[in-house]
């Protein structure tokens, strides 16, 4: 079993000031400090978009998703730094419905953010994607805001395979999963979810806690057969400290932490 007690305890001994600030909004909804916000929103480009550490000045569609939820777990998203990211996001979408990186940050970005690769492309489409549907449209604009995830979902439809799998790294799979039940497609839903479900006994914790807490987000309820899976991986992987190992290392625990926290809640 889960012990959620341990794993509060865990982010408020080792998590820093916006981290506590993401635990009581989740556990109780209370506001961040001003200041907080300031340090979660700092270095936004001019464009709306947030850079990553590896990219330069130049607005990543990665890194400004990963901010975005940050800014969720913070009660921010309707924030106006999140509101230009969206705005961003959703005007960096190509014709072909689907999201990549600018072309200089090839070389320079990961392996799933690399531009020209179709992995990264499909990617980066479910989890731009993703974000916009949590975001919601911006008053006036809710036609085309149903229309861009409308192009992303078929994009991706196109790209699963009759067993329900994808092209692409596992956590396109559980983005797109996500993306799909939102529109009410459930038919393909479930093929994904058969796809996760036969990967939960072997996943990460940090997959896990990330994979659990998107289908939340969206809807699934907890007693769905995928996330009583999840559950059960969740419990498996728990530390005896309270808390959940990130896959980039420990300074990334807190977060996952944070990610299964959101999940269970």
């Amino acid at each position: 079993m889960v012990d959620l007690d341990a794993a509060i305890g865990y982010v408020v001994a080792h998590g820093d000031a916006v981290d506590r600030a993401r635990l009581a909004w989740l556990r109780t909804g209370q506001a961040p400090p001003a200041d907080v916000l300031e340090k979660a929103e700092v270095g936004q480009a001019s464009s709306g978009g947030w850079p990553a550490y590896w990219g330069a000045h130049v607005a990543s569609v990665d890194a400004t998703c990963f901010r975005l939820a940050e800014l969720d777990d913070l009660g921010a998203i309707d924030r106006p730094a999140a509101r230009r990211a969206l705005t961003w996001l959703a005007r960096s979408q190509r014709p072909d419905g689907m999201w990549e990186e600018d072309e200089s940050l090839a070389g320079i970005a990961p392996p799933w953010a690399q531009p020209g690769d179709d992995e990264a492309k499909l990617f980066l489409t479910t989890s731009a994607a993703f974000w916009l549907i949590v975001g919601g449209p911006t008053p006036g604009d809710e036609d085309e805001h149903a229309a861009r995830i409308a192009r992303a979902a078929e994009a991706f439809r196109a790209s699963l395979r009759p067993d329900g799998s994808w092209p692409s790294f596992l956590v396109t799979g559980w983005l797109g999963c996500a993306m799909l039940y939102h529109l009410g497609w459930f038919y393909e839903s479930a093929q994904i979810q058969v796809a996760l479900a036969d990967r939960v006994p072997s996943m990460t914790a940090a997959d896990t806690a990330s994979m659990f807490s998107a289908l939340r987000r969206v809807g699934m309820s907890t007693e769905d057969w995928l996330l009583s899976g999840a559950r059960k991986r969740l419990s498996e992987t728990q530390r005896s400290d309270g808390g959940w190992p990130s896959d980039d290392g420990e300074q990334f625990n807190v977060h996952t932490t944070l990610a299964a926290i959101r999940a269970l809640r």
